[in-house]
C-alpha cells in the first residue's frame, strides 16, 4: 500500500504540472447511458503511459474505465506495458521505441534478444525474459518523446506496474468515492450520490497483448487474469470490467473461463493474428460486416473498432460514415472506439491546430462526429479532454 500511496502523491503533482489537467468530480453520480471514457493506457497524454500515476490521473480527470496493456513476466506475473517489448533497437543499434530504461542499463545488456512477435522480427528486451523483481528495478519513460516532450520530465519516476496493483489502484479509488459519498453534503450515507442515484464505480479494462505468442511459449495470459479478476471481485456480466484482445480464439477461451463482459477488437487493417496463422482469411473488415458481427456476438459483448471502421479518412479529413455502429447494435454489441488523441499528428486535418504535429488540435470536434453516430464509448489519451467533450455533448 505504500507503493500507492508514493503514487498517489506523485499523480497529484502530475495534475498540477499537466496544464490542461484538473480533478473530476469524483462524487460524480451514475451516467447512466452516457457514452463510456475509458482512459487509453492512464493519462497518457500527460504523463507517461501504463504507470500507476497515468491511471490514478485519469480518474481524477473522469475516466470511467481505465485501460492496461497486459504482458507477463519471466515469473508468470502480468503487467502492465503496451507491448511485451520494453525497449526496441533500429538495425544501426539505435533506440526506436522504448517504455523503460532498459536499453540503458548495463547488467541487461546480455538480454537484449531479436525474436519474431506475431511474424514481425523484433531486436530488444522483452517482459518474458525478466523476473518481476527484476523488471521492478526499472523505470518507466515516455513512449513517444518527440510528440510529448513534456512528459518526458517524469521519466525515471515510475516503476512498472503489475496487473494487481492496477486493480488495487481502483479498489482504492472506488473506496474514496464511496466514503466521499457518505459525507456530510456528498451524498446520502449508502453509496448514492445526489439525487439518490447509485455511484458508477470506476472500472478496468484490460487488454491480453500477443495472446498466441504468450501461449506458444507456455505463458498463456487468460488464467492469471481470470484468477485475478475474479479475486478481486469481476466476476458477473455487469461487473466494471471489460477483456479486450485483438485475437479472436483468446476471446471465445475466455468466454469459457469468466462471465465477463469481452470485447473483439477491430483494426483498420489486416487480421487477427491467430487467423493468419490458422490460414483463415477474414480480414477485420470482414469481420465489421454483418455476418462477422454475428459471429462476435456468439461470444463477446462489444467491439472496439477504430476509428476509421466508422468514419474512413478521405485525403486526411473524415469522410462519409460508415453503418458500423448500426450493424453492431442491430447484433447486440457495444462499440468503443478508438484511440482519440489530441495531437495534430493523430486528428483528421480538419481538426488540426496548425501545422506543428505535437500541438493540440480540436479533439472535441472529433470526439463530437463520432458520438453522434451513437457510439457507446471511447479511448482516449487526453481524460481531461475527452471528458470535457463527453459532457458537451450529452448536455446538448
Amino acid at each position: 500500500m505504500k507503493l500507492l500511496r508514493t503514487t498517489l502523491l506523485a499523480a497529484i503533482a502530475a495534475a498540477s504540472l499537466a496544464t490542461t489537467a484538473c480533478a473530476h468530480d469524483s462524487t460524480a453520480a451514475s451516467r447512466g447511458k452516457e457514452p463510456l471514457l475509458i482512459a487509453h493506457r492512464g493519462a497518457s497524454g500527460y504523463v507517461p503511459e501504463h504507470t500507476l500515476a497515468a491511471y490514478w490521473l485519469a480518474i481524477e480527470q473522469g475516466a470511467d474505465y481505465v485501460e492496461p496493456d497486459l504482458v507477463l513476466t519471466k515469473d508468470g506475473v502480468l503487467v502492465a506495458r503496451h507491448e511485451n517489448a520494453i525497449a526496441i533497437l533500429n538495425a544501426d543499434g539505435s533506440v526506436r521505441e522504448a517504455t523503460t530504461d532498459v536499453a540503458e542499463r548495463p547488467e541487461f545488456a546480455s538480454r537484449k534478444t531479436t525474436k519474431a512477435i506475431d511474424g514481425v522480427a523484433i531486436t530488444g528486451w522483452f517482459t518474458e525474459d525478466f523476473t518481476l523483481a527484476e523488471l521492478k528495478t526499472l523505470r518507466a519513460r515516455e513512449r513517444i518523446p518527440q510528440i510529448r516532450p513534456g512528459n518526458t520530465r517524469f521519466n525515471d519516476m515510475f516503476e512498472v506496474p503489475t496487473f494487481e496493483e492496477v486493480l488495487q489502484l481502483v479498489q482504492q479509488a472506488n473506496e474514496r468515492r464511496r466514503e466521499e459519498a457518505g459525507k456530510p453534503g456528498h451524498g446520502h450515507g449508502d453509496g448514492r450520490g445526489h439525487g439518490g442515484r447509485r455511484l458508477k464505480p470506476i472500472g478496468v479494462y484490460p487488454e491480453t497483448k500477443h495472446p498466441t505468442y504468450f501461449a506458444g511459449i507456455g505463458k498463456p495470459l487468460e488464467e492469471p487474469l481470470v484468477r485475478l479478476l475474479h479475486k478481486y471481485g469481476y466476476r458477473s456480466p455487469d461487473a466494471a470490467v471489460f477483456i479486450q484482445s485483438f485475437e479472436v480464439g483468446n476471446l471465445r477461451k475466455l468466454n469459457r473461463m469468466t462471465r465477463v463482459p469481452l470485447v473483439q477488437l477491430l483494426n483498420g487493417s489486416g487480421q487477427p493474428y491467430d487467423f493468419t496463422l490458422s490460414g483463415d482469411k477474414r480480414t477485420y473488415a470482414d469481420l465489421a460486416k454483418p455476418a462477422g458481427l454475428a459471429e462476435i456476438a456468439s461470444y463477446a459483448q462489444g467491439i472496439g473498432a477504430n476509428t476509421n471502421l466508422m468514419i474512413p479518412l478521405v485525403a486526411g479529413r473524415l469522410g462519409t460514415p460508415t453503418t458500423l455502429v448500426k450493424d453492431a447494435h442491430a447484433a447486440g454489441l457495444i462499440v468503443h472506439g478508438w484511440t482519440f488523441r489530441a495531437e495534430n499528428t493523430f486528428l483528421p486535418n480538419e481538426f488540426d491546430s496548425s501545422d506543428d504535429p505535437a500541438a493540440l488540435g480540436n479533439l472535441a470536434g472529433q470526439i463530437d462526429a463520432f458520438l453522434k453516430l451513437g457510439m457507446d464509448g471511447l479511448f482516449s489519451d487526453q481524460s481531461f479532454l475527452a471528458r470535457k467533450a463527453i459532457d458537451a455533448y450529452v448536455k446538448r
